[in-house]
């Protein structure tokens, strides 16, 4: 089986380089990827569970990062085995591309599939490795999109809150608290008292 495509990110190339030798970004992409582990700079183990067809089973392979030129190019080779299912074993080329503020990510697969796998056609493979594919390159990509803001909560506005919200109104509301009733309405009755307020007077003085 040969494949070979293209796929624009919106990163820069050494965002791209980094996601790409990530093992966490890696195991995150890969479709049905159960383990990944990285022994080395160069090389890295996996366990991927993945159904092709009615055929289900789960592969453990090894892969090795070859050619390495970063952040331009690398290659990948590697062999999986499925047990009764059968093994896919090949490499890929990888080359990113700057594009702007993005990068253009080109691939080259050749790979060969055995047992069981082998019998069920190379149209039905085709397709499952092409879908596998864009799967695993809508993930890859959404790792590097920005997060989304976090909605604001709805403000919670008690009564308190909207009648402080006018300046008119807070004069008004603090009037009615600071001052006594006389000097709302106008009686000063109290002016005989020792307690009377200082504004009390001044208002009866003029009165």
């Amino acid at each position: 089986m040969d494949m070979s495509g293209s796929q624009r990110i919106e990163a820069s190339r050494e965002q791209v380089w980094h996601g790409l030798n990530d093992p966490e970004v890696l195991k995150a992409s890969i479709p049905g990827c159960d383990s990944l582990e990285k022994l080395s700079d160069t090389e890295m183990t996996a366990t991927v569970t993945l159904k092709v067809g009615p055929v289900k089973a789960s592969f453990k392979g090894h892969v090795t990062l070859s050619d390495m030129d970063p952040p331009n190019s690398y290659k990948i080779t590697g062999e999986g085995s499925g047990g009764l299912a059968g093994f896919a074993k090949g490499g890929a080329t990888v080359r990113l591309e700057a594009d702007g503020e993005a990068t253009i990510l080109h691939y080259e697969v050749q790979a060969q599939v055995g047992g069981k796998l082998a019998q069920l056609g190379g149209r039905l493979i085709d397709a499952t490795a092409k879908k596998l594919a864009g799967e695993f390159f809508n993930k890859f990509g959404a790792t590097f999109a920005p997060a989304a803001p976090a909605e604001a909560a709805p403000e919670k506005t008690g009564w308190f809150k909207k009648v402080f919200s006018s300046g008119a109104a807070a004069l008004v509301l603090m009037g009615g608290l600071l001052l006594p009733e006389c000097c709302l309405n106008g009686s000063h009755l109290h002016l005989d008292q020792a307690s009377a307020f200082p504004i009390c007077r001044s208002l009866a003085h003029e009165g």
